[in-house]
């Protein structure tokens, strides 16, 4: 499977229980269903669809910020059976589009300290560190708050 095999869409009601349950497969401290409900029509909770089935997805969503709007990467997951085929990547090219388009200046995300395979994709596409959340995890692991300029982003770096 290849990013050119699969079909990047906004979700779907019906695509959130498939999102539930590669969300309880990824993570030890899962989303709740009702998280993803309410995320539904945001401009960048977009799914990654083969053959019918979805196989990954990003959840993304504005805060106004004085003419400097945020975007915040909430959640991004790729089911283990599809990962290493770039499908991470094209979820996460695909939601910084969106999220650009829909007039977001800058992007941040969390992500846990130890992940080292996020922290290599989200560093390759221009996120950098810009401090560190202390427990910030239900287990107590820290976590590291990256940003990205999206003008930056979109002329490559």
């Amino acid at each position: 499977m290849t990013p050119a095999e699969v079909t990047i869409r906004p979700v779907e009601r019906a695509d959130l229980l498939s999102v539930l349950r590669i969300e309880r497969e990824c993570f030890s401290d899962p989303w709740p269903y009702d998280a993803f409900e309410r995320l539904i029509d945001e401009p960048a909770f977009l799914v990654a669809e083969r053959e019918g089935a979805v196989v990954g997805y990003v959840v993304a969503d504005i805060t106004p910020n004085a003419g400097r709007d945020i975007g915040h990467i909430k959640d991004l997951a790729v089911h283990p059976d599809a990962r290493g085929r770039g499908i991470g990547r094209a979820l996460l090219r695909a939601g910084l589009a969106r999220l650009r388009a829909a007039g977001a200046a800058v992007v941040k995300l969390e992500v846990r300290e130890g992940n080292d395979p996020a922290r290599s994709l989200y560093a390759t596409e221009g996120f950098e560190p810009v401090r560190r959340a202390k427990r910030y995890y239900r287990d107590g692991e820290d976590a590291l708050v990256l940003v990205v300029d999206l003008a930056e982003w979109a002329h490559g770096g």
